[in-house]
C-alpha cells in the first residue's frame, strides 16, 4: 500500500469514527435515559481525533526514521573499493537508490519472478542496459557489491513499507475501537476533545520553533567542520573570493559581504522613499475610489516571480543603464551591475514598504489627527509632526521586512549583478551577494566533505547572524519610540 493510500484510509476511518461515534452516544443515551454532557459531535470528534491524530503522527514518525535508518544499514555494506576514484560514497549511495527504484520496473518490464530478480548477478547479466532500457541512468558501472546493496536497500524498503502499514492500521483501528467503546453519557467529551485539539495547536506551534533549531543546528555543525579545514581568520578578514576544488581555495567572505550589502543598500534607497510616499498619498490623501484601485495595483508587484524580475533586468534595465549612462561616463560596459539589481529589487520591494506603513498609517488613532487639526496644524504638518511619529515603529518593521527580503534575494542578483566577488564602489561594475555563492558551491552532486563545499553553511550562519542583529537594533529603534508615543 502507498503512503498516500494509507493516509486517506486513515482520514477516512476518522470520518467514519466521527459519524459512528455520534451515533452511538445519541444510542447510549436513549438506552439509559440519561443526558450526554456534551454535545453528540463532541462525542464523534472524540472517536475521529483518537482514530486518526495518532496514527497519522506514526506514520510521520516512520516516513522521518525509515530512510536514515535503511540508508545506515546498506551504506556500510558498500565497500570502498566500490567507490571509483575521485569519487565519493554519496554518489555510489545515489546510484544504489536509482538501482533500487529501478528494480521494481526491470521485474515488470520482463516479467520475472522476485525469486529471480533477487538471482540476478552482475556477472551474468548487464544490469547497467536492462535499467536504463526502463527507464532508469546509472552514472557508471555497476559492481556486484553495489548491485547486492541495491537489493537489499529494496528488500529493506518493502519490509518497512509493509510493517509501517501494519502498525498504522494496527493503531489507527484500536484507538478507533477503544474510544468508541468507551462513550458514556456522562463521559465529559467536549472537554477531552478540546484538550486533545489544545495538544494539537500546542504541537503546531512548536514545529516553527523545532524547524528554527534544526536549520540553526545543521548550520552550525557543517561550519564548525568547515572552520576544521579552512582558517577562520582567513574567511572572515580575507578579501579574496577564489574557490577551487582541486585545492589553493581562496574563501573570503568580505567581497560577498559587500556586494549584498551595497546591492541591498541601493534597493532600499530605491523602495523605501517611494513605498513611503505611495503609503502617505494612499492612506492621507487618496479618495477611497482610487485607493481600492491603487493599492491592489502596486501589491501585484509583490506576486511577480523573482524570475521575471530577473530577466527584466537582464533584457531592459541592464542594457539601458550600460548603452546610456555607464559606456557615455565610462564608468563601465557591462550591463550586469551593482545599480541593475539594486534598481530591479527596489522596485520588487515597493509593496513591501508601502502596503505595511499603509496598514501601520491607518492604524494611527483620528482622534490624534483631530487633536492636530484642532491646534491649527495643515494636513502636511499633522502628518510629519504627528502621524508618521506614531507610526515609526511600524514603519521601521516594513524597512526591516524589506531589508531581509533584499539581503536574501538570488535570482536578481544572478541575473542583474553578475557573479563577480569583488570589492568595489562602482555601481556600474559586476558584483555577487552572499546567496549567490551558496547557490553555486552547493550546485551539481558534491559531498560535504571539503571546505568548497562546506564554505555554504560558513556562508548562510554569517548571514543568518548579521540579519538577527539587524533585527536587534530595529527592536531597540521600536521600544525606544514606542515608549514615547505610549
Amino acid at each position: 500500500m502507498t503512503t498516500s493510500s494509507l493516509f486517506l484510509l486513515v482520514l477516512g476511518l476518522g470520518v467514519v469514527g466521527y459519524l459512528l461515534g455520534r451515533k452511538r452516544a445519541l444510542a447510549v443515551a436513549k438506552a439509559t435515559g440519561q443526558r450526554l454532557h456534551s454535545l453528540p459531535g463532541y462525542y464523534g470528534q472524540t472517536v475521529a481525533l483518537y482514530s486518526a491524530v495518532p496514527a497519522l503522527l506514526c506514520l510521520l514518525a516512520w516516513l522521518f526514521v525509515q530512510p536514515v535508518l535503511i540508508e545506515t544499514r546498506i551504506s556500510a555494506m558498500v565497500p570502498d573499493s566500490a567507490i571509483p576514484e575521485g569519487g565519493a560514497r554519496s554518489l555510489v549511495m545515489a546510484d544504489l537508490r536509482r538501482i533500487a527504484g529501478g528494480l521494481d520496473a526491470l521485474k515488470e518490464a520482463q516479467n520475472i519472478s522476485e525469486d529471480d530478480l533477487l538471482a540476478l548477478r552482475v556477472e551474468t547479466s548487464d544490469i547497467r542496459k536492462q535499467l536504463g532500457d526502463v527507464g532508469v541512468a546509472i552514472g557508471s558501472e555497476v559492481q556486484g557489491a553495489v548491485f547486492e546493496a541495491a537489493k537489499a536497500y529494496r528488500g529493506a524498503e518493502i519490509t518497512g513499507r509493509f510493517w509501517m502499514t501494519v502498525l498504522t492500521l494496527a493503531l489507527a483501528l484500536g484507538c478507533f475501537v477503544t474510544t468508541l467503546l468507551r462513550i458514556r453519557p456522562q463521559a465529559r467529551a467536549r472537554n477531552t476533545s478540546e484538550t486533545f485539539v489544545l495538544s494539537l495547536l500546542i504541537g503546531a506551534s512548536l514545529v516553527a520553533i523545532l524547524t528554527t533549531v534544526g536549520i540553526l543546528g545543521s548550520l552550525l555543525f557543517e561550519t564548525i567542520n568547515f572552520f576544521k579545514m579552512y582558517p577562520a581568520k582567513d574567511f572572515f578578514f580575507s578579501t579574496v573570493w577564489n574557490p577551487q576544488f582541486r585545492g589553493g581555495s581562496d574563501l573570503g567572505i568580505l567581497p560577498l559581504l559587500w556586494g549584498t550589502l551595497y546591492v541591498s543598500f541601493l534597493a532600499l534607497v530605491v523602495a523605501v522613499p517611494i513605498g513611503l510616499m505611495i503609503a502617505i498619498y494612499l492612506a492621507e490623501y487618496a479618495s477611497k475610489p482610487l485607493r481600492s484601485v491603487a493599492k491592489p495595483a502596486i501589491e501585484v508587484l509583490a506576486g511577480i516571480p523573482t524570475i521575471v524580475y530577473g530577466l527584466f533586468a537582464l533584457i531592459t534595465v541592464g542594457p539601458f543603464l550600460r548603452d546610456y549612462i555607464a559606456s557615455p561616463l565610462g564608468l563601465g560596459s557591462s550591463s550586469s551591475s551593482v545599480l541593475t539589481a539594486g534598481l530591479v529589487m527596489g522596485i520588487m520591494l515597493i509593496p513591501f514598504v508601502s502596503s505595511l506603513s499603509d496598514d501601520i498609517i491607518n492604524a494611527v488613532p483620528q482622534a490624534m489627527r483631530d487633536g492636530s487639526y484642532g491646534l491649527g496644524a495643515t494636513r502636511s504638518e499633522t502628518i510629519k509632526q504627528v502621524i508618521l511619529p506614531a507610526a515609526l515603529p511600524g514603519v521601521v518593521g516594513a524597512v526591516l521586512l524589506a531589508a531581509s527580503r533584499a539581503i536574501g534575494e538570488t535570482m536578481i542578483v544572478v541575473m542583474g549583478a553578475g557573479a563577480a566577488a569583488k570589492l568595489g564602489l562602482n555601481p556600474f561594475e559586476a558584483m555577487t551577494t552572499v546567496t549567490v555563492k551558496i547557490v553555486s558551491q552547493l550546485t551539481g552532486d558534491t559531498e560535504f566533505a571539503s571546505p568548497e563545499t562546506l564554505v555554504a553553511f560558513a556562508l548562510g550562519l554569517t548571514l543568518f547572524v548579521f540579519t538577527l542583529g539587524l533585527n536587534i537594533i530595529a527592536l531597540s529603534v521600536v521600544r525606544k519610540y514606542r515608549e514615547q508615543y505610549e
